[in-house]
């Protein structure tokens, strides 16, 4: 661990900083998790993802990460409201499916350990970094369905939940207040930011306007005709 991971202690808390071996390993995995998007099919199943849904894969994880970034409020042991940066990463799962989606959700979590890391131990870090950042993937799974994005949303958003309530109720449960369940706390502590977030988001999809720039855009990524895709959203 010493390789990838540095314990501190500090005023009897423990817990640990990546190191630069670390940060290069996180950086070369999620690369790799990256890189097996183009040798996955393309939505339809007709051939190998272009280099166009591959770039705009590539966008929509950037754009997730640098809106992570935007912090509308951050709660003292770890969460933050942010502007939309979920929405991007079940995107792509919109435009891609659930391999594509699963990839790109494990290389997010990947970057959202390497720009603000809380490790107290190997097990809570894949819990709060690879699963509950990785759920996010899951809107995958419901890129050919009936309004499959903002199924697709709901999914992996509360995906992330699951696994960001299990975290606080296993690793986090002594910082519940005196008198009330690890369980209870944990399950009004993560809605607190991922909630507020959510309901952000389904604001501004539910704008006619967002709604159908969505479309165009997924019809675009897909390299359809923007009228064949509009009619089949509107179906």
């Amino acid at each position: 661990m010493g390789l990838f991971l540095e314990k501190v202690v500090e005023d009897g808390d423990v817990y640990y900083n990546i190191t630069k071996g670390g940060y290069a390993l996180v950086v070369v995995l999620a690369l790799i998790a990256f890189a097996t998007i183009s040798f996955f099919k393309n939505a339809d199943g007709k051939g190998k993802m272009s280099v166009k849904q591959i770039t705009v894969s590539a966008l929509c994880l950037a754009l997730a990460f640098v809106l992570s970034n935007i912090k509308l409020f951050k709660l003292p042991m770890g969460g933050s409201l942010t502007v939309f940066s979920m929405f991007f990463v079940t995107y792509i799962g919109y435009l891609y499916g659930p391999r594509v989606s699963l990839s790109a959700a494990f290389a997010y979590g990947l970057l959202q350990m390497i720009a603000d890391p809380y490790i107290i131990s190997v097990p809570q870090l894949l819990c709060d970094y690879i699963l509950a950042f990785g759920a996010l993937g899951l809107a995958g799974f419901f890129h050919n369905s009936k309004a499959g994005m903002l199924k697709g949303y709901f999914a992996g958003i509360f995906g992330r939940y699951v696994f960001s309530v299990l975290s606080g109720v296993i690793f986090f449960a002594d910082y519940a207040p005196e008198g009330s369940s690890a369980l209870g706390y944990s399950l009004t502590y993560n809605a607190s930011y991922i909630g507020a977030e959510a309901i952000l988001t389904i604001a501004v999809m539910a704008i006619p306007a967002v709604r159908v720039a969505l479309h165009r855009i997924k019809a675009e990524a897909l390299e359809k005709s923007v009228r064949k895709e509009h009619q089949t959203a509107n179906a």
